[in-house]
């Protein structure tokens, strides 16, 4: 260990269903004229919003463009060579990950002032200061680091509870994964102050998922906005952002990535996974065999049923992986870089005994399944909230779902002290 002079800028956010409203208190001392860069579906879902709050300002907007189709170089540099660009003080990056980050590449490295606008709660772009760039092909470049995050973000959680659910359903796969890879990469070493922070802060990646995550995804799916949607959004979109920014402050993927991550990118090699899944959904299915393969049990039974209760895969066949792929990717996982830093060598024989205890586990629900019939999803989210959250617990208990939990709670081991009320 050595002294060391270094800086870290943290993001500035905003969140609510009105919080628009802080656009003239924020942005007005950066300039007047505003350029808007978004993605069409984004723009088309929040521009008018954005635009009836600027009215009320001081501040003037000036353009509206598409970022593009992909956050590449040469997107960039087309964006930069704009008139309008040139003209503005500022710009509002509106949209997911990739129109974020074509918006964040462009401005931070001309030193513009730029604005995050997130429409899906999917990634933390809006918070962290990385770019993910990829190829003209689509196939992923690099990261591409930054001193800072943007200047604020503003989550307007109405926006966002409108947008299609399946984005905050993957979204929550990618964010807990970022407590289980931080906490195995850096396990028994002498950390840095700042990735020290990025591990603990790490823990409010996963915690706020297990305790909101089933009823925040089921308000979604009805364009709710709830305090359990607000608390899964701040997740995914500010908890991970911050932890991103601590642990890769030496601009290194050591602490911020791990198996999980691992396994996604060796499936992408198959084209299903980038034409019919996302990344959080992959990855959250990546965390299982993590867990097995670390042997953390507890936490593994954890995010099982975490992920049967939301939907997010729990083996092979729902992410459209034969077997013959998955032992190919067994081969190339152990090389990859995303386990380079870990505690241990990653082995075949490790992800094979983790896959089998997998599959033992699916198979122990199916035939508990067939046993007792169909459980209405519903239910099974239900007692997921009564096991692992104790206000639901005693919110939940009322006639049929007593009734149904006193029948099926074998089916989710409790924690020590979970359950005790029935």
């Amino acid at each position: 260990m050595k002294l060391e002079n270094y800086e870290v800028h943290l993001p500035n956010y905003s969140i609510g269903d009105q919080i628009y409203d802080k656009i003239g208190p924020v942005c007005e001392s950066y300039g007047k004229k505003v350029l808007v860069i978004g993605g069409k579906k984004a723009l088309e879902a929040s521009y008018d919003k954005i635009a009836s709050y600027v009215a009320k300002t001081n501040l003037e907007i000036i353009g509206r463009e598409l970022y593009g189709e992909n956050c590449t170089y040469a997107t960039v540099e087309k964006l930069r060579k704009m008139p309008l660009y040139q003209e503005a003080d500022m710009v509002f990056g509106v949209g997911g990950g990739k129109a974020l980050d074509t918006v964040k590449c462009l401005c931070i490295t001309d030193d513009k002032p730029v604005f995050a606008f997130p429409t899906i709660a999917s990634n933390c772009s809006a918070c962290t200061s990385v770019s993910i760039m990829y190829n003209e092909d689509g196939t992923f470049l690099k990261p591409h680091f930054f001193v800072r995050p943007v200047m604020h973000s503003f989550i307007d959680t109405e926006i966002i509870a409108k947008a299609p659910s399946q984005y905050m359903w993957a979204g929550i796969g990618d964010t807990y994964a970022k407590y289980y890879e931080a906490t195995i990469s850096s396990r028994e070493e002498r950390l840095e102050h700042f990735t020290a922070l990025g591990v603990a802060v790490s823990r409010m990646c996963c915690d706020p998922l297990i305790e909101y995550g089933p009823k925040a995804l089921a308000d979604h799916k009805k364009g709710l906005c709830t305090y359990d949607v607000e608390q899964v959004v701040l997740a995914i979109v500010v908890t991970t952002g911050i932890a991103s920014i601590f642990l890769t402050k030496d601009y290194t993927p050591d602490y911020n990535s791990g198996l999980a991550h691992a396994v996604f990118y060796a499936m992408t090699s198959y084209p299903v996974i980038e034409e019919r899944h996302l990344h959080g959904e992959v990855v959250g299915f990546g965390v299982l065999l993590t867990l097995l393969v670390d042997q953390q049990y507890e936490e593994f039974e954890k995010i099982y049923q975490l992920n049967r209760a939301v939907g997010l895969p729990v083996s092979l066949t729902e992410i459209e992986i034969t077997e013959e792929q998955w032992e190919e990717c067994m081969e190339r996982i152990p090389d990859m870089s995303d386990v380079a830093h870990y505690p241990y060598k990653v082995t075949k024989d490790m992800l094979q005994e983790a896959m089998k205890r997998l599959k033992e586990r699916v198979g122990k629900d199916n035939e508990e399944q067939k046993q007792y019939g169909k459980i209405d999803g519903n239910y099974i989210r239900s007692v997921f909230c009564m096991v692992y959250n104790p206000f639901w617990r005693r919110l939940c208990l009322r006639g049929t779902d007593l009734q149904l939990f006193r029948k099926i709670r074998h089916l989710v081991p409790c924690h020590a002290g979970a359950g005790h009320a029935v």
